[in-house]
């Protein structure tokens, strides 16, 4: 079967710029808000912030856009890079229980069963600004998300994947050892049973890569996957970690650009996604950790 034309485009590609403008910081103090108890300067991670009565900025220092004097101020008198503190969401009585946090943990599951529906774009845009607020080193926020967000779409990518498989399996390039091994176990189901093990036939794909110069890009791409998958399941959709993708990566590289990745990109890791056909009963169980104690 021939794969469709599609062009697999992310929509959130971010814009390519010669120069990054330096931010605005645009640090505000409501005066009739301020109650002067220093929090935002003591929390400040870059020192930019002193007491002179009320809160001031050292316009010559190096913020770090962190938004820790906005989300620290009690009284929210603290305003900064144009955000009104009054649109955060008040964290009193929010978070989940310990118990609740345990059961996504441990209640997580790599689901590997799908629904063949699409997942709402609202809701994955949602779920993609969430897992943005990830911590990144130096708090670069670089993450770039590169989505399938349509079946259709995925649907093409997957044929496409399986025709450079067997091309590179029937000309017998595959390597030897393990990628080579699994790749050509993709291949054969595919053509003798029609299954997919590359996606799991999950409708959706998400990818995580981040500028090869930003201070740690491994770590944050694998955290704001992280983030994502955890969100994600909160809402009741499943994931799972696409170890056989990255595999056919390897193989393929020019799939990165027909993809819309950024050649100075490092690929962090993808995942698929979307309404699971298989639901969960209960937590495994596992442990004791291993555990190494520093004396």
């Amino acid at each position: 079967m021939k794969a469709s034309k599609l062009t697999y485009m992310n929509p959130l590609r971010e814009k390519e710029a010669a120069v990054e403008e330096k931010p605005i910081i645009n640090f505000r103090v409501n005066e009739e808000r301020c109650i002067q108890c220093g929090e935002c300067a003591a929390d400040c991670p870059a020192g930019v912030i002193t007491m002179d009565g009320n809160p001031k900025f050292n316009e010559d220092g190096g913020c770090f856009r962190c938004q820790h004097c906005l989300a620290v101020c009690p009284t929210g008198a603290v305003s900064i890079l144009g955000k009104n503190p009054d649109d955060s969401q008040a964290l009193a009585g929010s978070f989940p229980s310990p118990s609740q946090m345990t059961a996504l943990i441990k209640g997580r599951r790599s689901v590997r069963r799908y629904k063949d529906e699409d997942v709402a774009t609202g809701l994955i845009d949602e779920l993609l600004n969430i897992a943005c607020h990830a911590p990144t080193g130096v708090n670069a926020q670089g993450i770039l998300f590169t989505v399938v967000k349509e079946r259709k779409v995925m649907n093409a990518l997957r044929l496409d994947v399986m025709e450079r498989l067997g091309r590179i399996k029937d000309s017998g390039e595959l390597p030897e050892g393990f990628v080579g091994q699994y790749m050509g176990w993709a291949v054969k189901v595919w053509r003798e049973e029609g299954r997919d093990i590359i996606f799991r036939g999950a409708p959706h794909l998400l990818i995580t890569s981040a500028p090869n110069d930003s201070p740690c890009p491994t770590q944050d791409n694998i955290i704001a996957l992280t983030t994502f998958q955890m969100i994600a399941h909160a809402h009741g959709l499943g994931t799972v970690w696409d170890g056989l993708f990255m595999m056919v990566l390897s193989l393929c590289a020019e799939l990165t650009g027909r993809l819309g990745i950024p050649d100075q990109h490092l690929i962090g890791y993808a995942m698929a996604f979307g309404w699971p056909a298989v639901e969960y009963q209960r937590t495994v169980q596992r442990a004791p950790a291993l555990v190494n104690v520093v004396r």
